[in-house]
C-alpha cells in the first residue's frame, strides 16, 4: 500500500486531493486545526471511499500539537510515497498593524510546519516520492490585502526549488502548484464586487475548481520527471 499526507485535508483543495488519493488505494494521513463538524463530515465522507484514512486534529499553530502529529505518522507507517503540503492560513491587516505574533503564526503555519515535517519525514520518503507544496498565484504577484500571505506563498515556492537540490539523486520529485482563486468557502465570503473584479481580470472569466487543482496534483504524481517546476492554474489571471 502506499502512503500519503495531505495537511489540511477537511476542507476545501486539501479535501478533494484526499479525497482522490483515497480513491487511487492510499493510505492517507491528514490533519485539521479547530473546525469539528467539517473534519466529522469529510471523515464520513473519506469512510465511503476507503477505510484508508486517520483524521488528526493538530494545529500546524502549535509546535508541539503538531508535532505529536509528525510522531503518529511515524509510528503508523515506515515509508512515505507522497506528501502534500496543503494548509494555509491569511491575516488581512495594515502593515502598521500586524503584530509580531500574527505575524509567525502565520508563518508558522505557511511555512515553518511543512518544513520541519519534511525535515522530519525525509528519511521515510520512498524512491519515487513525491512532495508537492500548495503555494498560490499571489506568492509572485502582490497580494493587495495580505502582505503576509503573498511572503509565505513565495516562501513555498522557494523551498520547494531549495529542496530539488537536497533531494537529487533519489528520485524523489518536489514542486509546487500555484492556483489563482478557486472556488472553496475561503473565496464564497468574499464580497460580491471582489469576485467580479477576480472574474474581469481572468480569461476564463470563472474561478478554478478543487477537482482542477487536484488533477494537477495527480499530474504531478504520475509524472516523473517534473521536478522543481511551479504550475499556475489561474485561468489566466492579469493575462491583459
Amino acid at each position: 500500500m502506499k502512503y500519503a499526507i495531505v495537511t489540511g485535508g477537511t476542507k476545501g483543495i486539501g479535501k478533494q486531493i484526499v479525497c482522490d488519493l483515497l480513491k487511487r488505494g492510499y493510505f492517507v494521513f491528514t490533519n485539521y486545526a479547530h473546525d469539528e463538524i467539517a473534519a466529522q463530515t469529510s471523515f464520513l465522507e473519506f469512510q465511503k471511499i476507503s477505510p484508508n484514512i486517520k483524521i488528526e486534529k493538530a494545529d500546524q499553530a502549535d509546535l508541539k500539537v503538531f508535532s505529536q502529529f509528525i510522531e503518529t505518522i511515524k509510528r503508523n507507517t515506515g515509508s512515505l510515497d507522497c506528501l502534500v503540503l496543503n494548509t494555509g492560513i491569511t491575516l488581512k491587516k495594515d502593515l502598521k498593524d500586524i503584530s509580531n505574533a500574527e505575524w509567525e503564526k502565520v508563518m508558522q503555519v505557511n511555512v515553518n510546519s511543512h518544513f520541519y515535517l519534511i525535515r522530519d519525514l525525509a528519511p521515510m520518503i520512498s524512491e519515487n516520492g513525491r512532495i508537492i507544496f500548495i503555494g498560490s498565484l499571489l506568492g509572485d504577484l502582490p497580494h493587495a490585502t495580505s502582505l503576509i500571505y503573498g511572503v509565505t506563498k513565495s516562501a513555498i515556492h522557494a523551498m520547494a526549488k531549495n529542496l530539488v537540490k537536497y533531494f537529487a539523486g533519489k528520485k524523489i520529485t518536489v514542486n509546487t502548484i500555484a492556483p489563482g482563486f478557486v472556488e472553496t468557502d475561503w473565496q464564497k465570503d468574499k464580497p460580491i464586487e471582489i469576485r467580479n473584479n477576480i472574474l474581469r481580470n481572468t480569461a476564463i472569466k470563472r474561478f478554478a475548481t478543487v477537482e482542477e487543482v487536484s488533477n494537477t496534483c495527480l499530474f504531478l504524481i504520475d509524472n516523473e520527471y517534473i521536478n522543481g517546476s511551479v504550475i499556475e492554474v489561474n485561468g489566466g489571471y492579469s493575462y491583459k
